[in-house]
């Protein structure tokens, strides 16, 4: 399985209504975090279970779902997190 791959079904446990995951590693060769290997995405969801947090309790509920991924794999991630309310 490729990485955007295992970042989709891991999302996937957020019941998101919608994910938009894009790969910019190639923005980014040269890179030292592209050097060693980590990939950078810029990543937009939208889930109802982020109605109530604020931004930086979203980022660290997708970290958590994400996981070891971002010990290793995702070297950075921006992430826009919405509910179905703020789109």
């Amino acid at each position: 399985m490729n990485l955007a791959a295992a970042i989709h079904e891991r999302l996937e446990t957020l019941s998101p209504e919608s994910i938009d995951l894009v790969d910019e590693s190639g923005q980014h060769v040269g890179h030292a975090g592209a050097a060693s290997g980590g990939s950078h995405f810029n990543l937009t969801i939208v889930s109802a279970q982020f109605a109530g947090m604020g931004t930086l309790a979203r980022h660290r509920k997708i970290y958590a779902v994400l996981g070891p991924l971002m010990q290793r794999e995702i070297h950075a991630l921006a992430i826009r997190a919405l509910t179905p309310d703020e789109l």
